[in-house]
């Protein structure tokens, strides 16, 4: 009995520790499991600050020492290559065309994709946007999709500029792989560089000498769009194709003066009737003119 009792008290004085200790303890935060935050971050999750090889800590010469006549020189020279407004670059998909023929020259819009076209000229002219740039790829689609918008926004035809670099192509194999989509390895080689370089030539955090937020119309095609919006955002470039926008929709994209990127717009077309809403191409007989 005795050590039945020696036994109740010993055990009973060790779980009173062990909650004691419990309650002392600081407490937790409560997390849901699907966050996975109590784990570590993906090193492909972290965001990369010199992604345009712009980071201003990166193009000032590093602090050599600890005298602060070293320190004023950094921080000098440092304040002069911080920018201090924002990119904007709103990414418009010509509008839906009809694929007669071998060649870009005999793909025009359809009359429908004309319609597209002009409710999203309309839609820009009521955003109010002051543009600095309007640059068209040079496929007929995407130059009569510019035409058009034009005729509604607030911006000179002889300002624009043309970029072959923005043409539509197959920008890098895409994960998941498609069935129905099997371009050559050649293809995503050649369309692939050209599509980077278009990436590199317009999506970087703005100059230090711009004295306001700019505004860049960019008219291209659906698959190129998808590969900045992902390229933009840091997301793996191959996800392109897990991505669909509609015929003349808009994406709007803005890179802060830090080098942070967030979207405003995805492929949006809410501006639309529902009978203007597409995203394939209506393919016609090879011998139809």
């Amino acid at each position: 009995m005795r050590k039945f009792t020696a036994f109740a008290c010993g055990t009973g004085a060790g779980l009173l520790t062990f909650y004691l200790t419990k309650l002392n303890e600081p407490k937790a935060a409560v997390h849901n499991s699907w966050t996975r935050s109590e784990k570590p971050v993906d090193p492909c999750a972290l965001w990369d600050h010199n992604w345009d090889l712009r980071d201003p800590k990166s193009l000032v010469k590093p602090v050599k020492n600890d005298l602060s006549q070293e320190q004023n020189r950094y921080n000098s020279e440092l304040e002069k290559v911080v920018p201090k407004h924002a990119r904007h670059i709103i990414l418009i998909r010509h509008g839906e065309y009809l694929d007669v023929g071998d060649t870009d020259e005999t793909h025009h819009l359809t009359e429908r994709g004309r319609e597209q076209a002009k409710y999203t000229g309309k839609r820009l002219c009521e955003l109010g946007i002051k543009w600095d740039k309007v640059i068209a790829s040079t496929m007929v689609r995407a130059q009569e999709t510019a035409d058009i918008i034009l005729d509604e926004i607030d911006y000179e035809k002889a300002k624009v500029k043309n970029c072959a670099f923005l043409r539509e192509g197959a920008p890098i194999p895409p994960q998941p792989p498609v069935g129905h989509w099997k371009p050559e390895a050649s293809q995503f080689f050649r369309d692939g560089a050209r599509i980077e370089a278009a990436f590199r030539r317009y999506f970087y955090r703005a100059y230090p000498d711009q004295t306001k937020d700019s505004y860049t119309l960019l008219v291209g095609h659906g698959n190129v769009i998808r590969y900045f919006v992902c390229r933009a955002l840091q997301f793996p470039p191959e996800a392109w194709l897990r991505i669909s926008i509609n015929h003349a929709s808009i994406t709007w994209l803005t890179i802060s003066p830090s080098g942070n990127v967030s979207i405003k717009y995805l492929g949006d077309t809410g501006f639309m009737p529902v009978n203007h809403l597409t995203n394939r191409i209506p393919r016609a007989a090879k011998n139809v003119v």
